[in-house]
């Protein structure tokens, strides 16, 4: 599985929200003479889908002896630099990348900055 990220430049082209992207269609089956090609409507059945969206800041990696002398306070070392895009998966997939936002000076957000694109053939 490969993935490209959207070049920033060509994003008046581009898709601005996730509903925007092409319907995927099943090999073989949409399009044919025999089945006509999919719309956004056949999409209605999975829209109240629960779907977990994680934001993920960096990731490390360390020896279970050193998980374990952590304590409160302790700082854990990521792999990424402050003002580095955060990665943002659906259900373990990873579908964009963006910034931390604060809402409202009490939550916090993310803002989608980029929509990854992935071959899902393979």
């Amino acid at each position: 599985m490969s993935s490209e990220l959207t070049n920033p430049t060509d994003l008046a082209s581009q898709p601005r929200t996730l509903a925007e992207l092409p319907l995927a269609a099943s090999p073989g089956r949409a399009g044919t003479e025999d089945t006509p090609p999919r719309t956004p409507r056949d999409l209605e059945a999975v829209y109240d889908i629960p779907v977990l969206v994680s934001a993920v800041l960096g990731r490390s990696t360390m020896q279970v002896s050193q998980l374990l002398k952590l304590g409160r306070g302790a700082v854990v070392e990521l792999d990424r630099k402050v003002g580095d895009p955060i990665d943002i998966f659906v259900n373990n997939r990873l579908i964009a990348r963006g910034e931390v936002v604060m809402i409202d000076d009490v939550k916090l957000g993310i803002t989608m900055t980029e929509i990854v694109k992935s071959d899902r053939g393979g």
